[in-house]
């Protein structure tokens, strides 16, 4: 029987303990190989266009910019690595900000040792995964974030968009979708194009992680498909 792949990690973060202390326990647990490591912004961009890793551990501060702005052009050139925000920043806005950026996972520093490694796993296998202390102190921020300016009391998504938010972020195809709904495969693709406009995203793992923040207080990780 061939033995999986190791999860091959490259973690960016400014302080050098938590650096020593990451890679140390990473390289230490069965299946996950650390490739890289940095401190800034530009050496996660270099660190993910050369190793090509399968998951990036980045924290949001960084000393030449945001690990948001290096995850949004990682996204664009590395498709196939997954983003796991570690950080100690719990803020709605940044949490938000992460989200929407096209981020897989957002968890906080403080998290222990054997959960980090199952959101590492998690993710590098193509779930999202945030942290469960924060999706109850986003979930109100999140829907007052998503409605129409001038109409409070107006969701932004329809209630037939609203209806495709859970099966997304489950995993299904557009086809699967559609068979569900008893839509054709095309009405699908024009409300999620609309989905993806009105939220200003471009991702499935993004409209999952809206779905987990704003109508899921449970905090569970939602399993879907890697885009």
């Amino acid at each position: 029987m061939n033995k999986a792949p190791s999860i091959r990690v490259v973690i960016v973060d400014d302080h050098e303990v938590v650096r020593i202390g990451l890679r140390a326990v990473l390289n230490l647990t069965p299946g996950m190989n650390v490739v890289g490591q940095g401190m800034r912004m530009e050496d996660a961009k270099k660190l993910c266009f050369r190793f090509k890793p399968d998951l990036i551990l980045l924290d949001i501060r960084l000393p030449d910019g945001s690990g948001v702005d290096a995850a949004r052009e990682i996204l664009v050139k590395c498709p196939q690595t997954r983003v796991l925000f570690l950080t100690s920043f719990a803020d709605d806005h940044t949490v938000l900000e992460a989200i929407l950026a096209g981020a897989h996972g957002y968890i906080l520093k403080d998290i222990a040792s054997q959960a980090l490694i199952r959101a590492i796993r998690g993710v590098a296998a193509g779930q999202v995964f945030i942290d469960p202390r924060l999706t109850g102190q986003t979930l109100g921020w999140l829907k007052n974030v998503y409605r129409e300016p001038g109409h409070s009391k107006r969701p932004l998504l329809s209630p037939q968009e609203q209806r495709l938010l859970p099966l997304v972020a489950q995993g299904l195809t557009n086809k699967e979708i559609a068979q569900d709904l008893r839509l054709s495969e095309k009405t699908v693709k024009n409300y999620l194009a609309n989905i993806y406009s009105k939220l200003n995203i471009g991702r499935r793992s993004q409209i999952a992680a809206f779905y987990a923040g704003s109508f899921k207080s449970s905090g569970r990780h939602l399993s879907i498909d890697a885009d």
